[in-house]
C-alpha cells in the first residue's frame, strides 16, 4: 500500500531566483564528493558557478567564493575548455590508430565480415578498449562473442566491429577475462533479426526471432468453477457486507459456464462461433460451396444478395430458419468448380421483417466492409483470399498472410503508446496499416514504449467517432487497408517485441441501421434492449442486452476473434462504467460507499459478461492483457474471476488527467497542493493495478486541450524555436518545465503501468479535429458547425521533434529517457513504493519506487541547496535522470554529467531510516539511483545515466 507521510522541516537552504543562500555562498550539499576520475575533470570544472541568462542558481565549490567574471574572462575559460576537449579527442584517436597499426589493421581495408563501419568515438572516451581484429572466425570457436538477438553489452564497449549474417564476426577485444562478463554466444543470424546500435551495442529493444514455418498457437484450457465468489474479500474485508451480491453474480457466472460446457461443447468451441456464423467455405451433400448463417429471430425471411446475383435473390438464395432464429443458406460452386461468390464480392442480407417490410443489412458477422467514394452507405464484402502467402511474414496482394513472429512475453509493466492508424501520418491524409507499420512502429520502439494500443480498428461508418460508434464488429476498418494488411502490422509490432492491444468497444453500438446492427431483423431488440433501456441518451447509440444468450455468443466470439485471428495481445475495454450500471455512470457521483457498486443500480448481466470474457481470454490465451476503462472504482474490478472479481488486469486511472487539468485551468502555481496531487495519484485500491496517464486521446480532441496547450497556449505558435533560432517566452519556459515534471510524476506514482497518446509525448501543438460536416449533437441538441471535411487537424506532426531548431525535441527526449529508465530499473512494477514528503510550503514531493529516489520541486522561484530527503537505504547515490539536463531544455543545475555522488547516511528523516542532502532547483525533477547503477557518460538514450541496461532490464 502506498504511504504518504507527513512533511517535516527540510533543514535545507532556500535559494530564490537570482539570489544566494543565507550564508552568502552556495556550498555543495554536505556528504557529497565529486568523482576523482581524470576523464571527468572537464565536467567538474565547468559545472560549478555557471549562471544562465535567466539567473537560475548553480552549485559552487564549498567555501570558495565565486568571483564575478568579465565577458572576456568567460570567453577565455570557454576557449581553454574547448582546447582541452579537442586535445583529448585527438589523443584518443591517435592512440586508437597506433594500436590498429600495431595489430596490422589497415584503414582502407574491409573484408566482407568487417564491412560495417563503427561510429566515430565521442570526445572524452579516452580509455577505449584496446583493439585486435579477428576476422573469419568460425561460429564454433566464437562462444564468447556477444550481440546475438536478446543479448547486450555494456555502454561504451564498442567491441563488435561487424557481423556476417552466417554467424561470422569481426570484433575487437582487450582480453578474455575483461570481456567475459559482457559476451554471449553468437549463432547464425538473419539480417532481419539483427540490429547494430549506432553508438553502442546496447539493445534496448531486442527483436524476436521468427517462428519456423509460421506462428501456430494452441489455446489453453478453461479452469473449473470453484468457490462462491468471495475469495476476493481477503484483500478487502469490508466487502463482507456485499456477500450476497458477490455470491449471486458468481452463481450466474457459474450457471452460464455450466450451460456452455453442456450444450455448446465448452467455452473453446462456443467462442469460435465466428468460424460457423457468417460466410464460410464448406461442403453440403458432397458439394463445395459457401455457407451463410445469421441469427435474426424477428425476421420472416432472409436472403443473401450482392454482386454475384446482381442484388436480386434467386429462389435458391433464400435461407432456412430453425427454431432458435438461426437462418442457414448454402450456395454451391459452379459446374466448372469456380465459387459462385468470389473473394472481395460485395454482399448484403435481405430481410423481410415482422411487419412485412424488406430491408437490406450488412451481415452481422461480416469480416470486411467497404465504402465506395461516391456512396454514403457501406457494403459488406466477402473476404477470403483463395491462396496463402508462400512464406511467413510476406504480404502479398490477394493472399492470406501467415504470421512469422511469436507473441512477445507479457510485459512486467505496460508503457502504452495509444494511437490511431488513420491520423498517424504527418500529412493531412488517412494513413494505412502498411504505412503505420513502416513509419510509426519504429518510432514507438525508439521511444521506449513496449505496448501499442490501437484505436478505431472495428469498422465504423462515421470516421469522426474516433472508432467508438462501431457498425461492423468483426471487420477491420477498410479505410486503412485489408484485414491482411492489419495482420502484417501486428506481426511487425511483434517482431520488435511490442505488445499490441486493441481498443475494443462492447459497451454500445452505432445507431446506424443500414450498415450497422440497429433494427437488424426489423425489430427494436435483437442484439439490444428494447425501448429506452436500449438507447444511450448521452452517446446516441444502442446498448447491448448482455443477458441474451446469442448476444453473449456474438460478443464473446468477437473478443476471441481479434486475439485468435489477428494475434492482438489484449484489449482496452471502452466504456466499462457505462456497461456496469443502469445509469451508465452519468449524472451520478461515486463516493466510495459500497451500496453504489452492489445494488439495484448495477447491471449484473453486464458484469457477468465481463467476468466470462476475462476468464475466457486469460484461460485460452494466458499472456493476454485486459484493461478496463472504469471511472467508478468498482471494487474487485482487477481481481481474478476465480476470486469473484471482474477479471481485468488493469483499471485506467482516469482521475489523474482530470486533476492535472483542474490545476492548470483553475489554479495559480503557488496554490498547487502537493498533498492533493499525491493523493490523486495514489488513490487506488489495494492489490488492484492501474494504468496511469497525464493525458490521453480525450484531452487531445477539439474542444479540449492537451497539457502542452493548457501550459503554453498560443505561445506555442511563436516561441517554440530553439534559443539559437528564435525568441522564447516565460510561458513556454514554464510550460516545458512543468510538462516534464507532470509526466514523470504520473509515471512514478500513478499506477503500475503508464499511457500516452501519440504526439503528446512531445507536446503536439494542434488539437484533433476529424473531418466533419455540420451536425446536431444528439446528447445536447445543439448545432455544431463542421470543418468542411478537412484532414488538416487530423494528423500527427512527428517531424516537429526531429527539427533541431524547435523545442519539441526536448519534450520527446525526456519522454524517451523516462521510458528507458523504467526499462532499466522496472520502478513502475517495483513492490517498494513510499511517498516520504509532500511539502506545501516548499512545493516538493519526494518519493521512492524500487531502488530509485525521486525529487520533484514544483516551486516556481525557490531552489534549495542542502535539502534533506529521506530514503530507504544508505550508501552512494548519483543522478540518473534530471529534467534540468540541457538536452531536455534545462540549465544543467543538476545533471548526470557532473558525476556528483550523494551519500545517504543512517540519519532518519521523514520517517525514513536514511537520508541524504541534495540540490533541488525550481521546477525540476531529479531521479537518484545507487551509484554503482549509474554511468554519467552514457548517451543512449541522451540524458539518461543508466549503466549498461540497468539492473532489472526488461522490454
Amino acid at each position: 500500500r502506498l504511504l504518504a507521510m507527513a512533511t517535516a522541516p527540510s533543514g535545507g537552504k532556500m535559494l530564490t531566483r537570482g539570489g544566494a543562500s543565507a550564508s552568502g555562498s552556495r556550498p555543495l550539499p554536505s556528504g557529497l564528493r565529486s568523482s576523482s576520475r581524470a576523464r571527468h575533470s572537464v565536467t567538474k570544472e565547468r559545472h560549478p558557478g555557471l549562471v544562465n541568462q535567466d539567473s537560475r542558481i548553480r552549485s559552487s565549490p564549498a567555501d570558495v567564493p565565486e568571483p564575478a567574471l568579465s565577458p572576456v574572462e568567460k570567453l577565455r575559460q570557454e576557449n581553454e575548455l574547448l582546447r582541452r576537449t579537442i586535445e583529448e579527442a585527438e589523443a584518443a584517436q591517435a592512440l586508437l590508430e597506433e594500436i590498429e597499426q600495431e595489430n596490422g589493421v589497415e584503414e582502407e581495408t574491409a573484408t566482407p565480415a568487417a564491412a560495417t563501419q563503427q561510429p566515430t568515438p565521442a570526445a572524452g572516451d579516452v580509455d577505449m578498449m584496446d583493439t585486435a581484429s579477428t576476422v573469419g572466425t568460425s561460429p564454433a570457436s566464437m562462444s564468447d562473442v556477444s550481440s546475438a538477438p536478446g543479448t547486450y553489452t555494456p555502454s561504451g564497449s564498442k567491441f563488435l566491429t561487424s557481423i556476417d549474417f552466417d554467424g561470422v564476426a569481426a570484433y575487437t577485444t582487450k582480453g578474455e577475462d575483461e570481456m567475459s562478463a559482457y559476451i554471449g554466444k553468437l549463432g547464425p543470424l538473419g539480417k532481419e533479426n539483427f540490429r547494430l546500435e549506432e553508438r553502442t551495442n546496447r539493445s534496448w529493444m531486442p527483436q524476436l526471432p521468427p517462428v519456423p514455418g509460421g506462428l501456430k498457437e494452441v489455446p489453453g484450457v478453461m479452469p473449473e468453477v470453484t468457490g462462491d465468489g468471495t475469495a476476493c474479500f481477503q484483500w478487502d474485508g469490508s466487502l463482507e457486507q456485499c456477500r450476497e451480491h458477490f455470491q449471486h453474480r458468481y452463481g450466474v457466472y457459474g450457471g452460464l459456464r455450466h450451460h456452455i460446457d453442456v450444450h455448446e461443447g465448452g467455452m473453446d468451441k462456443f467462442t469460435r462461433s465466428y468460424e460457423y456464423y457468417g460466410l464460410h467455405r464448406g461442403e453440403n451433400e458432397g458439394k463445395k460451396g459457401l455457407w451463410y448463417r445469421e441469427w435474426a429471430p424477428g425476421a420472416q425471411a432472409l436472403a443473401l444478395v450482392g454482386e454475384f446475383n446482381q442484388w436480386e435473390p434467386s429462389p435458391e438464395h433464400w435461407a432456412v430458419r430453425d427454431e432458435f432464429g438461426l437462418w442457414q443458406l448454402f450456395i454451391p460452386d459452379g459446374a466448372d468448380g469456380s465459387p459462385a461468390v468470389k473473394h472481395k464480392t460485395k454482399v448484403k442480407c435481405r430481410i423481410v421483417g415482422s411487419d412485412g417490410a424488406t430491408v437490406d443489412r450488412i451481415p452481422a458477422w461480416i469480416r470486411w466492409a467497404t465504402q465506395e467514394w461516391n456512396e454514403i452507405q457501406f457494403n459488406g464484402v466477402y473476404y477470403d483470399p483463395p491462396e496463402t502467402s508462400a512464406e511467413p511474414g510476406v504480404l502479398e496482394e490477394g493472399k492470406k498472410y501467415v504470421f512469422k513472429y511469436p507473441r512477445p512475453p507479457r510485459p512486467r509493466a505496460l508503457r502504452i503508446y495509444e494511437c490511431h492508424v488513420g491520423m498517424s501520418s504527418m500529412e493531412p491524409k488517412i494513413n494505412s496499416y502498411k504505412e503505420f507499420a513502416a513509419e510509426v512502429i519504429p518510432l514507438i520502439v525508439d521511444l521506449g514504449y513496449n505496448t501499442v494500443q490501437i484505436m478505431a480498428i472495428q469498422e465504423h461508418a462515421y470516421y469522426g467517432s474516433f472508432g467508438y460508434h462501431v457498425t461492423n464488429f468483426f471487420a477491420p476498418s477498410s479505410r486503412f487497408g485489408t484485414p491482411d494488411d492489419l495482420k502484417y502490422l501486428i506481426d511487425q509490432a511483434h517482431r520488435y517485441g511490442l505488445t499490441v492491444l486493441m481498443d475494443i468497444v462492447h459497451s454500445h453500438a452505432s445507431e446506424n441501421a443500414q450498415d450497422g446492427l440497429n433494427y437488424f431483423d426489423g425489430t427494436d431488440s435483437c442484439y439490444f434492449h428494447e425501448g429506452s433501456r436500449g438507447r444511450h441518451w448521452m452517446w446516441g447509440s444502442r446498448c447491448f442486452d448482455y443477458g441474451n444468450y446469442e448476444v453473449l455468443r456474438f460478443l464473446m466470439s468477437n473478443s476471441r476473434y481479434w486475439v485468435d485471428e489477428f494475434k492482438f495481445d489484449g484489449y482496452r475495454f471502452d466504456g466499462v462504467t457505462s456497461m456496469m450500471y443502469h445509469h451508465h455512470g452519468l449524472s451520478t457521483t461515486f463516493s466510495g460507499a459500497y451500496n453504489e457498486y452492489f445494488g439495484f443500480h448495477t447491471d449484473v448481466d453486464a458484469v457477468v459478461y465481463l467476468m466470462l470474457c476475462n476468464d475466457m481470454l486469460h484461460s485460452l490465451f494466458p499472456s493476454v492483457v485486459t484493461v478496463g476503462e472504469d471511472v467508478s472504482g468498482m471494487p474487485a474490478f482487477c481481481r481474478p474471476v476465480s476470486e469473484g472479481g471482474t477479471g481485468f488486469d488493469y483499471r485506467l486511472n482516469m482521475a489523474i488527467a482530470d486533476k492535472w487539468i483542474e490545476f492548470m485551468e483553475e489554479r495559480t502555481d503557488d496554490s498547487w497542493g502537493m498533498g492533493e496531487i499525491t493523493h490523486t495519484l495514489t488513490n487506488r485500491r489495494w492489490m488492484e493495478e492501474c494504468v496511469s496517464y497525464a493525458e490521453s486521446h480525450d484531452q487531445a480532441l477539439v474542444g479540449d486541450k492537451t497539457l502542452a496547450f493548457w501550459l503554453m497556449d498560443s505561445d506555442m505558435y511563436d516561441y517554440m524555436a530553439h534559443p539559437d533560432f528564435g525568441p522564447s517566452s516565460p510561458r513556454v519556459e514554464r510550460g516545458i518545465a512543468i510538462h516534464k515534471m507532470v509526466r514523470l510524476l504520473t509515471m512514478t506514482l500513478g499506477g503500475e503501468s503508464y499511457l500516452t497518446f501519440m504526439g503528446n509525448e512531445f507536446g503536439h501543438p494542434e488539437w484533433i479535429d476529424f473531418p466533419r460536416d455540420d451536425f446536431v449533437d444528439p446528447g445536447t441538441g445543439k448545432f455544431v458547425p463542421g470543418n468542411g471535411g478537412s484532414l488538416e487537424k487530423c494528423r500527427r506532426r512527428f517531424d516537429l521533434p526531429d527539427a533541431d531548431y524547435l523545442k519539441y525535441q526536448w519534450l520527446r527526449g525526456f519522454d524517451r529517457a523516462m521510458c528507458h529508465l523504467d526499462k532499466a530499473f522496472g520502478f513502475m512494477s517495483a513492490p517498494h513504493t513510499y511517498v516520504s514528503r509532500k511539502d506545501e510550503m516548499d512545493k516538493l514531493v519526494v518519493a521512492e519506487r524500487g531502488d530509485l529516489v525521486f525529487v520533484f520541486n514544483f516551486h516556481h522561484t525557490n531552489s534549495y541547496s542542502d535539502y534533506r530527503v529521506g530514503c530507504l537505504n544508505t550508501g552512494g547515490y548519483k543522478v540518473v535522470l534530471s529534467s534540468d539536463q540541457s538536452c531536455f531544455g534545462g540549465y544543467s543545475n543538476v545533471s548526470k554529467e557532473a558525476d556528483v555522488e550523494f551519500f545517504a547516511t543512517d540519519h532518519p528523516h521523514d520517517d525514513r531510516p536514511a537520508s541524504m542532502q541534495v540540490y533541488a532547483p525550481a521546477r525540476t525533477c531529479v531521479v537518484y539511483a545507487p551509484s554503482e547503477r549509474v554511468d554519467p557518460l552514457a548517451s543512449d538514450p541522451e540524458g539518461l545515466g543508466v549503466k549498461d541496461l540497468g539492473p532489472y532490464f526488461a522490454v
